[in-house]
C-alpha cells in the first residue's frame, strides 16, 4: 500500500492480522515506510538496495511504539523526524554505506568516547590509585569536586595547558592558593597516570611544562595559630555543639594529631589502662606506628562518649564508618565564633605544637608528640620511644590549655604568644 503517511495516519493504525506485516509505502519520500506486527509493533523502516550490493536491504528507523497509539499523547518518533532520518539513510545507501553498518561503527566510537572521557579515566585513576593513598579520602573529594567536575564529559585527550592553568586560576582566584596547588598536583599525577596506562590516546600530559607558582601563585608557608582567645571562644563554641563535633573539635586540640588520624580512632586503638592511643602505621604519614599518650583531660572525654556496636569513636553510623562532612562541621563552628579570623582544622595541631615550644618541653619530644620524624642520625641511632617524655608533654599542654579556657585555674600561665619559635 503507498499513500501519502500523515500524523494520523500513524494514530489509525492497528495490530496486522496473526502471522502477517502490514507495511505502508509513503509516496513523500521513496523507500519510506511504516511497518506493523501481528503484535501491535510499529517501526518506520528503509528498504533500498545498497550501492554495489544486489539485494535490497531494509533498515529500521528510530523506535519502535505499540498500537494503537492514544491520541492525547505526541508520537515517539515524529514523522517529520522520520522522513529527514530517511533521506539521510537513502543518501548513505545510495553512497554505498550500509546504515546498519555506520550505526555499529557509531556505537563504537562513542563507548570509546565514553571510556575515554575525563570521568571515566578519573574514576580507574581514583579507584586503581588514590585508594591506595593513606590520604585517598581527601584526594578522591578533591578530584570529583575539581576536576571531574570541570571536565567530565569531555575525552581526555582533549583536555589541554590552557584548560589546565585555567582551572588552578580560577581556583587561586576564588581565595584558595593551596587548594590550586594542590588540585595542580592531582591534575598533573592523574595525567602522568593515565599517560603511562598507553591505551587512552594521550601522548603526553598537558600539564608538561607548567610552574603552579604562575597560575596559582606563590605558595606561602602556613603560620595560622589561634590565639588564647580564638582558642577560649573555640572551646566555649564547641560547648555548645553536640557528639561527634563538640568531643572531636577538642580532642584535635588536646593531641595535635591530624585531622584524618583523630577522626578515624578506632576503641582498639586506645588503651584507658596504661592511657595510651596507638595509631597504627597503615593510618600514619610516616608509615610507622605512633603513640600518643593521652592527659587525663583526653581521657576524660574519651571515657565520656557513647559506644556503639562498630569500631570507630566519632560516627554517626553506629561506628561502622568514621566520622565526615568535616566542611559543614567547620562552617558551624564559624557561625558560633564570629570576629575570629579564618582558619583551618589544621590550625589547631600548628597551635598545640607552637605551645609546646613555649612549655618545659624539649624541642625533639615536642616533634615526636605529633609525629614529626627526628631528623638526621636522631632518626637511625635514637630509637627511644619517649613515652614518658612525651607524656608530661601532653599533660602539660592540656594543663595549660585548661587554664587558657578557664581562666583562673593555675598560676604561672605561660602565654602562646610568646612561645612561638
Amino acid at each position: 500500500m503507498k499513500t501519502l503517511i500523515t500524523d494520523r495516519t500513524l494514530r489509525g493504525l492497528k495490530p496486522a492480522p496473526a502471522g502477517k506485516r502490514t507495511v505502508i509505502w509513503d509516496i513523500a519520500v521513496p523507500g519510506l515506510c511504516v511497518r506493523v506486527t501481528d503484535k501491535g509493533a510499529a517501526s518506520f523502516n528503509v528498504m533500498r538496495r545498497v550501492k554495489g550490493e544486489s539485494a535490497p536491504v531494509r533498515r529500521m528507523l528510530g523506535i519502535a511504539w505499540a498500537v494503537p497509539f492514544p491520541a492525547s499523547q505526541p508520537l515517539p518518533y515524529p514523522l517529520a523526524s522520520a522522513r529527514e532520518d530517511a533521506r539521510s539513510m537513502v543518501l548513505d545507501m545510495s553512497r554505498g554505506i550500509d546504515p546498519k553498518a555506520k550505526l555499529a561503527t557509531k556505537q563504537r566510537e562513542d563507548a570509546t568516547r565514553q571510556a575515554n572521557s575525563f570521568a571515566s579515566v578519573a574514576e580507574k585513576f581514583i579507584a586503581k590509585h588514590v585508594r591506595k593513598l593513606r590520604t585517598g579520602v581527601d584526594v578522591e573529594a578533591a578530584v570529583r569536586r575539581e576536576l571531574i567536575g570541570r571536565w567530565g564529559r569531555r575525552p581526555i585527550t582533549e583536555i589541554t595547558r590552557r584548560d589546565v592553568v585555567e582551572l588552578v586560576e580560577n581556583i587561586a582566584d576564588s581565595g584558595r592558593p593551596y587548594a590550586a596547588h594542590k588540585a595542580f598536583a592531582y591534575t598533573s599525577k592523574l595525567f602522568a597516570w593515565a599517560t603511562a596506562q598507553h591505551i587512552y590516546g594521550l601522548e603526553t600530559s598537558p600539564c608538561a611544562g607548567i610552574k603552579t607558582g604562575e597560575p596559582a601563585g606563590k605558595k606561602e608557608p602556613r603560620q595560622r595559630v589561634l590565639t588564647e582567645a580564638e582558642v577560649r571562644v573555640l572551646w566555649l563554641a564547641t560547648g555548645g555543639m553536640s557528639y561527634p563535633a563538640a568531643p572531636f573539635v577538642r580532642l584535635l586540640l588536646l593531641t595535635g594529631q591530624r585531622l584524618r588520624e583523630v577522626a578515624e580512632m578506632s576503641w582498639h586503638e586506645v588503651d584507658f589502662d596504661k592511657a595510651l592511643w596507638v595509631i597504627p602505621p597503615d593510618r600514619m604519614k610516616g608509615d610507622g606506628a605512633h603513640e600518643v599518650p593521652l592527659a587525663s583531660a583526653a581521657v576524660e572525654i574519651l571515657k565520656g562518649l557513647p559506644r556503639f556496636t562498630g569500631r570507630y569513636v566519632f560516627t554517626t553510623t553506629d561506628g561502622t564508618r568514621p566520622i565526615s562532612g568535616f566542611s559543614k562541621m567547620k562552617a558551624t563552628l564559624d557561625e558560633r565564633m564570629p570576629g575570629v579570623a579564618r582558619w583551618r582544622f589544621h590550625d589547631l595541631r600548628r597551635t598545640m605544637r607552637t605551645a609546646l615550644g613555649g612549655l618545659p618541653v624539649p624541642n625533639n619530644v615536642a616533634e615526636l608528640c605529633i609525629a614529626h620524624a627526628q631528623p638526621g642520625l636522631h632518626k637511625v641511632y635514637d630509637q627511644h620511644s619517649y613515652r614518658d617524655e612525651k607524656c608530661r608533654a601532653f599533660e602539660l599542654w592540656a594543663n595549660r590549655l585548661m587554664t587558657i579556657v578557664e581562666p583562673g585555674t593555675a598560676d604561672n600561665v605561660i602565654p602562646i604568644a610568646a612561645s612561638a619559635r
